[in-house]
């Protein structure tokens, strides 16, 4: 019996041998280029409070630097804290020229001793991100308030931001014109049921019960906005008649004193004109005749 003669079957298994070998042969190929000792960066995160904006990642570096680069969509790439160790990069500068533009950034990572200029360097894109819908709001001061028997006048402090407009910084109101608003949270401090007015501007002018000191704190809201879309509330701050009263009571008593001081010093000065004059009859040359 003759045995069939005919080209060689290919073995599967010397098929996968051979690409791994190949696969391995790279690999060597790229570390003796000096490639395999980059690390990209990742987790990409936008940080923005009240417009400023640091882009932070991970790792930390070990043998390498990272270089930022920052675009809107129809723009070029800018160069940002250039051959850095560091895993932030303040963004700032950049973002304030336009808060409703849309921002996309990328990290290159390169060996610290790469001084080859074989093509572009390693990258992580960043999600986009759009500073007018993003960034957070930052926690709201009260700037003052004044309580008048059944009126209660808070003034919230109107925060600047580092954005600019003809070299003026503005402040948050500024920027977001009517889609920002404060509520104020108000009530008894004898009590615990909350009341809440709200404000398109930094001012509220609200009806209380006389005699009754109130505790209040504002938050900052913007309703449009599907993230981020208010603050945390501001620290509580309470009325206190006693020491308006108190106050009031030392004006009062500051007022008298300064009169009767005004009233004895009128006497007195009056009086020692009286003796002069009298002094200046006794030694005129009729009253010696």
């Amino acid at each position: 019996m003759t045995t069939p003669t005919g080209p060689p079957v290919p073995c599967p298994e010397a098929a996968v041998a051979r690409t791994l070998l190949l696969g391995w042969v790279l690999v060597q190929m790229a570390g003796a280029s000096g490639s395999t000792g980059v690390v990209l960066a990742y987790n990409l995160t936008w940080k923005s409070i009240n417009f400023k904006t640091i882009l932070e990642w991970e790792p930390k570096p070990i043998n390498h630097v990272y270089t930022v680069q920052i675009s809107h969509r129809l723009g070029n790439w800018k160069n940002k804290c250039f051959s850095t160790t560091d895993t932030e990069c303040d963004v700032t500068d950049e973002i304030v020229k336009d808060v409703k533009e849309t921002y996309l950034a990328r990290v290159f990572s390169k060996l610290v001793n790469d001084t080859s200029f074989a093509g572009e360097p390693l990258s992580t894109n960043s999600p986009m991100f759009t500073p007018y819908l993003e960034t957070k709001l930052g926690d709201p001061k009260i700037k003052s308030f004044e309580h008048l028997g059944t009126k209660l006048n808070v003034t919230v402090q109107d925060a600047r931001t580092l954005v600019r407009k003809n070299g003026t910084f503005l402040s948050l109101l500024d920027v977001f014109g009517d889609d920002l608003s404060y509520t104020l949270y108000y009530w008894k401090s004898s009590s615990t049921g909350k009341k809440t007015a709200k404000s398109n501007t930094n001012e509220f002018l609200i009806d209380v019960d006389k005699g009754e000191n109130y505790c209040f704190n504002v938050q900052a809201v913007i309703p449009s906005r599907r993230v981020n879309q208010k603050s945390s509330e501001s620290p509580i701050v309470c009325t206190d008649l006693k020491k308006g009263i108190f106050r009031d009571m030392f004006f009062i008593i500051g007022a008298v004193v300064f009169v009767i001081i005004i009233v004895i010093l009128s006497v007195s000065l009056y009086k020692c004109r009286k003796r002069r004059t009298g002094r200046s009859r006794k030694n005129s040359p009729l009253n010696v005749a």
